[in-house]
């Protein structure tokens, strides 16, 4: 059985109250994902001189 199926097999078994929060849950780490490659993206920017000096 795939991941995906047992995640979609133990969801439908849940109850409604259950399956908000798993679907609050993976909402959640979309946008942590997004917030940390934003925060990458960020640093990456602010220090660019630096990485350019360390690379040669």
């Amino acid at each position: 059985m795939s991941l995906e199926e047992k995640l979609l097999k133990d969801f439908q078994s849940l109850s409604d109250d259950k399956k908000r929060e798993v679907i609050d849950f993976v909402e959640f780490l979309k946008i942590r994902n997004r917030e940390v490659v934003n925060l990458m993206d960020d640093i990456i920017e602010e220090n660019r001189e630096a990485f350019e000096e360390l690379s040669k």
